[in-house]
C-alpha cells in the first residue's frame, strides 16, 4: 500500500487552440484555459513490516544504538562531575586537573596525527617504488608518442599533397594566361 495521487486534468476549450493572436505561442498558457493538472494527495497509512530482519533490528536498536549513546553520555557527565568535585573542593589542585584535561584534549589529536604520518609514510614509500619503475615505462611511452606524431604528420602531408599539386597547377595556368 503506497501513496496514491488522484490526477485530474482540466482540458482547455477548443482543444488547446488559443482564442486570440496575442496568446498564440505564449508560455505558459493563461490559467483561464485550465490546462494544468491538479494533484490531490490521499492520506495513506503505512503498515509496519513484519519480516524477520525488521523485528531483529527493533530488538537490537536498544542494545546496539541507544545503550552505547546513553552510556557515553553518562560517562561524560560523570567525568565532568568528578573533575568539578576534585577541583573545587577545599584542597583542589586546579593546575593538576588542567594538565589532565589538556592530556585528554591533546591525545586524540596526537593519535590522528600519527595515523596521518603513517599514511603519508606509506604514500612516500609507494611513490619511491613507483618512481623506480616508472622512468622505464614513461620513456617508452614518450618514444611511442613521438613516433606516432611523426607518422601522423607524414600521413597528413601525403593526404594534402594532391590538393596542393592541383592548386599549384591551377595557379601556374593563371599566371601563364595572365588572369588574376
Amino acid at each position: 500500500m503506497g501513496v496514491r495521487a488522484c490526477v485530474r486534468t482540466l482540458s482547455p476549450p477548443n482543444l488547446g487552440i488559443y482564442h486570440s493572436n496575442s496568446q498564440r505561442g505564449a508560455f505558459p498558457p493563461s490559467a483561464s484555459y485550465g490546462n494544468y493538472a491538479k494533484i490531490q494527495i490521499m492520506n495513506a497509512e503505512f503498515p509496519e513490516p513484519v519480516h524477520e530482519s525488521y523485528r531483529r533490528h527493533r530488538k537490537q536498536r536498544a542494545s546496539q544504538i541507544i545503550l552505547p549513546i546513553v552510556l557515553a553520555a553518562v560517562l561524560f557527565i560523570g567525568m565532568v562531575v568528578l573533575v568539578n568535585i576534585a577541583t573545587f573542593r577545599d584542597n583542589g589542585d586546579v593546575s593538576r586537573w588542567a594538565a589532565v584535561s589538556t592530556i585528554w584534549i591533546v591525545t586524540p589529536v596526537c593519535i590522528a596525527g600519527f595515523v596521518f604520518l603513517v599514511l603519508l609514510g606509506g604514500l612516500v614509500y609507494l611513490m619511491v617504488r613507483l618512481l623506480g619503475v616508472a622512468p622505464i615505462y614513461t620513456g617508452q611511452a614518450q618514444d611511442f608518442v613521438h613516433k606516432l606524431a611523426i607518422r601522423i604528420r607524414r600521413l597528413a602531408d601525403v593526404a594534402v599533397k594532391p590538393i596542393f599539386a592541383v592548386n599549384g597547377f591551377g595557379a601556374s595556368l593563371k599566371a601563364l594566361l595572365g588572369r588574376k
